[in-house]
């Protein structure tokens, strides 16, 4: 991969961001013990270069460890051995983005060639490529294949067939946050065609994967832009989901199924993986603590 801020300065103009990211847990007892594991730090990538980043926890963990996961993401494991009724993590970070055009969706190759291609080449960045054209236990589906059906059918272009299946996506399916939760399977989504951002991913991929391509999901924060005439709410962003094809010779492109769109210098990618799971912000286990509440902000200021 390419990374680093001279290589983002190569492929147009820099949008540079500061993107905090508070999480508050309460719990109504007492925790004598708790282990998390974050994905809270933006990735280095092709198009995106990480100027600064730390995480900040309350109560002071007894151990902290930095490390990138299998994929590459950068993690950050604590745990806290004091007894507590909160904890509070602070990511904030400062990052440059400068995104390359994408190609034509009618001049990226046919999507069998892509699929015939990877799944028969055996480099070893091959091999890394083609785990991503299996189902995950959070992209398992008895129905996308019938989905992507309707738009992969034979000599149509990837990107082409990429774009609709996405377009579709955002035509019949209604974003409601009370719809679904982390663990909704694809096909209740499909079913009730409805659902937020990480479950429109997770139905992208399930339908792209059903067909042999490769396809990640991606975490990551999106600038909001307030409503003409409004001021801009403090703390009111929110982290953000979509998805990465590959498509051969032109590598992996973005696909953002909730927008409709081809993400643009304003997605910052925190992480990739197969699907939620391998990339969720925060994860882990507490010893007590009762019932709990969780409180999130997030911000995207550019700079």
């Amino acid at each position: 991969m390419i990374a680093g801020r001279d290589k983002a300065e190569d492929r147009g103009a820099i949008k540079r961001y500061k993107v905090e990211h508070l999480t508050r847990y309460r719990y109504s007892q007492n925790v004598s013990l708790s282990q998390h594991f974050l994905h809270l730090m933006p990735r280095n990538t092709p198009s995106q270069h990480v100027e600064s980043s730390r995480i900040t926890v309350e109560p002071l963990p007894a151990t902290r460890r930095e490390n990138n996961d299998y994929f590459g993401n950068a993690t950050c494991l604590i745990s806290i051995d004091e007894e507590h009724t909160e904890t509070q993590v602070f990511a904030q970070s400062e990052v440059a983005v400068a995104r390359q055009p994408p190609p034509e969706p009618d001049a990226t190759p046919v999507w069998e060639d892509v699929a015939a291609d990877i799944n028969a080449a055996r480099s070893k960045d091959a091999l890394f490529i083609q785990q991503y054209c299996y189902s995950s236990p959070q992209t398992q589906s008895d129905k996308a294949r019938s989905l992507a059906q309707r738009f992969f059918k034979p000599g149509v272009p990837i990107l082409q067939a990429a774009l609709a299946l996405i377009d579709h996506i955002y035509r019949s399916y209604n974003y409601d946050p009370e719809a679904t939760t982390i663990a909704t399977p694809v096909d209740e989504v499909m079913r009730i065609k409805s659902g937020v951002c990480q479950d429109f991913a997770h139905l992208a991929l399930a339908a792209l994967r059903s067909v042999r391509l490769p396809a990640r999901y991606v975490s990551g924060y999106l600038l909001t832009h307030p409503p003409e005439g409004q001021q801009r709410l403090q703390g009111a962003d929110a982290s953000h989901a979509w998805l990465s094809i590959w498509a051969g010779a032109h590598g992996w492109i973005d696909l953002d199924p909730t927008n409709n769109i081809i993400p643009s210098d304003e997605h910052i990618t925190v992480a990739w993986g197969r699907d939620y799971g391998d990339v969720s912000p925060i994860n882990g286990v507490t010893f007590g603590g009762g019932e709990h509440d969780v409180d999130v902000e997030v911000d995207v200021l550019p700079l």
